[in-house]
């Protein structure tokens, strides 16, 4: 119990600027309802000029657009409202518990070795062996659910290289403790060459036994815990994708370690910080706020994000800012990979104010099992029938039925009473590998935003089931993310409709000379201008901001355009719930246009037939307004009324550069397929040359 001389283990610290930024904020948000205002008492009238039926029907899009984005950008600001920063007292944690410290189980998932390879998973387990945590109290899993021949003897090789490995990192302090990574720093390297063979039936086997007063390393030090697990899959079952794989290692983990505290990392996540698992128990184990505490989030960071963050990976934005947002308000998102969460509450148990979760490790009961019998007997749990008719994927464990099987556990956990805490150290806790190709990061971010949307349109909506159970800024700050996808028809009209008007010399906006244009342009600069400081401040640069804009561009009116397509189509009941991984190696040239900063497009894609068909159609209409303005009206003119329209339509241009580059300058591999190229042509000219002749 905390008494007079209490010294917390963690302590929370309101972010900087943010009276500023609410300041800030007020303006904007006066502006953009002074925009609906215009949209409203300047509908233009039929009978004005020629096709004013359809001009009106334009009119009426751009206000529901507008209505649009300036709702999100309200939604936004919950992520920014209440920024906090949290900081860990490692040493105290260490003063007060460290002969009571709590077993921690460490789950490691791999799907597919072609695209995840035995060597970056076995560097990841490795990596996690190595934790500054006593390895008596430390379990690692290893879930393969390929069944994979070469992952099985990959770790079995690990569990005799970690002998060495452990006591070498802990005698000289390395970090980071992947192999891999480690060794690229010091100059060194090594491959291999391998083939898979997946398995039906369970398969578990422990590799290193942490109970085993033999399982020691080359320094006479005990290891901790090591197992392979191949869980039970059949056509007959449906396995549940990532999640299912979660909730059996967390049935068969409690059969052999039971540790009292879970992490779970992405195959492709290193350790990059052996503290973390510290920095997580001082959010758990301190005697105030501790017992609140359910899961602590870290950051998602990655090892090979180009300088300028070509397809603005880094993250950065959610890890300093909306995340420590979402904090404020209660807790960041379950995020998927670099998550300690207590057993108790992954396993269902309910929130109560009166009731402490204590984690202070118990004496272990000396196993009666031998270690074959309890290998055979854990196959049960991780059998494909063994859900069947039980809580589990409903109450218990992750919950099924989702893309983001994380980010629905977690509101969930958090509607029950509990909170989360969102832990950024000093350095990175975790690194993983990003996507290194255009069509890589865009089917990613499909998989993403359809899950989150799929939340919406579910009976876990934060706008209904989290109503009164968590507060409206952490509300608010779900929906953002859940609302990616419809923001692909607001983005998709103004990308097209105001540069078609711009080429028909149709005004869409006020003239130059009127005061309406105020809040329009003070909206653009405010908006951009803020964004880029937030890049910047992050730790960006100028040009990784530009790209991000860029990103946000082909997001919006790719990924989440089909994501929003599918997510209905499944709530309908039309398609069944898919799950695509990452994949995590490239070619040696797709890897050199990579770190050059060249975008790669190479693969023939519908995404790609929308980028290119948007980004033609500017150009074609940017073409077409300059020859108007030479051939007709003259520059004064057209400037005074097409003035936000011609910012528009260069701005759209500017920003695809890289996609004209793809489609006529390029003669790599990377350029654009031929096919697209020609396609995207004959669709942009159609639909200028029709709109042009027919309107």
């Amino acid at each position: 119990m905390a008494g007079d001389g209490y010294l917390p283990l963690f302590e929370t610290r309101r972010a900087k600027g943010i009276i500023f930024y609410r300041v800030f904020a007020v303006p904007v948000f006066v502006c953009i309802f002074l925009i609906w205002v215009y949209r409203l008492s300047h509908i233009p009238n039929e009978r004005d000029h020629q096709n004013g039926r359809l001009t009106l029907w334009v009119w009426i899009g751009l206000f529901a657009a507008e209505l649009w984005f300036g709702f999100y950008w309200i939604l936004t600001q919950a992520l920014r409202w209440k920024r906090v920063h949290r900081q860990t007292f490692r040493n105290r944690l260490s003063q007060r518990y460290e002969s009571e410290l709590p077993g921690v189980d460490i789950f490691v998932c791999t799907a597919d070795p072609k695209i995840e390879p035995p060597t970056m998973v076995i560097n990841t387990v490795l990596s996690v062996m190595a934790y500054d945590y006593p390895t008596d109290k430390l379990s690692v899993y290893l879930s393969d659910d390929a069944g994979s021949d070469l992952t099985f003897y990959a770790l079995m090789e690990a569990s005799h290289f970690c002998k060495h490995w452990i006591p070498y990192c802990k005698k000289f302090n390395v970090e980071p403790r992947s192999p891999a990574a480690y060794f690229i720093k010091v100059g060194e390297a090594r491959g291999d060459d391998h083939k898979s063979q997946s398995k039906d039936l369970a398969a578990i086997k422990i590799l290193i036994d942490g109970r085993d007063p033999n399982a020691v390393d080359n320094e006479g030090c005990a290891l901790p815990t090591l197992v392979y697990l191949a869980r039970e899959k059949r056509p007959q079952y449906f396995h549940n994708f990532k999640a299912g794989a979660m909730n059996a290692l967390i049935r068969v983990s409690s059969k052999i370690s039971n540790g009292q505290v879970t992490l779970n990392v992405d195959c492709d996540m290193y350790s990059n910080n052996s503290q973390a698992v510290r920095d997580a128990l001082c959010f758990f184990m301190d005697e105030e706020k501790g017992h609140e505490v359910a899961f602590v989030q870290f950051p998602q960071n990655f090892d090979n994000v180009t300088k300028n963050e070509l397809y603005s990976n880094s993250l950065r934005i959610y890890s300093e800012v909306e995340f420590r947002g979402m904090d404020g308000y209660g807790g960041p998102i379950y995020s998927g990979s670099g998550c300690f969460h207590r057993r108790e509450i992954l396993c269902g148990r309910k929130y109560d104010k009166e009731t402490k979760i204590e984690l202070k490790r118990e004496n272990d009961s000396k196993r009666e099992e031998s270690l074959l019998e309890l290998e055979e007997t854990s196959k049960a749990l991780a059998s494909c029938t063994y859900e069947a008719n039980t809580q589990w994927g409903k109450e218990i464990g992750l919950k099924y039925g989702c893309p983001v099987e994380d980010v629905m556990t977690g509101i969930s956990i958090q509607c029950q009473g509990w909170k989360s805490v969102f832990c950024k150290p000093e350095r990175d806790a975790f690194l993983g590998v990003s996507p290194t190709t255009l069509l890589q990061f865009l089917v990613q971010r499909k998989r993403w935003s359809e899950g989150d949307f799929q939340i919406m349109l579910s009976r876990h909506s934060p706008a209904r089931y989290a109503h009164g159970k968590i507060s409206l800024g952490l509300r608010l700050g779900y929906c953002c993310y859940c609302l990616w996808p419809p923001n692909c028809l607001a983005t998709l009209f103004y990308s097209i409709v105001p540069s078609l008007y711009l080429l028909k010399g149709i005004p869409l906006f006020p003239m130059i000379s009127s005061p309406w244009l105020i809040p329009f342009a003070y909206v653009m600069f405010a908006k951009y201008t803020c964004s880029l400081a937030e890049f910047m401040w992050s730790g960006g640069t100028a040009l990784g901001w530009w790209n991000e804009q860029r990103l946000w561009l082909y997001l919006r009116t790719t990924s989440f355009l089909f994501a929003f397509i599918d997510a209905i189509l499944k709530t309908l009941g039309f398609s069944e719930s898919s799950f695509v991984v990452t994949e995590k190696v490239a070619d040696e040239d797709v890897s050199q246009r990579y770190e050059k900063e060249i975008m790669e497009f190479g693969a023939a894609s519908s995404m790609f037939t929308i980028l290119s068909t948007l980004a033609l159609l500017n150009l074609f209409c940017m073409i077409g307004a300059v020859k108007k303005v030479i051939v007709g009206d003259g520059y004064v003119k057209f400037y005074e009324t097409m003035l936000l329209q011609i910012l528009l339509c260069s701005a759209l241009v500017l920003i695809n550069w890289p996609l004209y580059q793809g489609l006529f300058l390029r003669k790599d591999n990377g350029k654009m397929p031929s096919s697209v190229t020609t396609k995207s042509l004959v669709l942009a000219l159609s639909v200028c040359t029709c709109f042009t002749f027919l309107y």
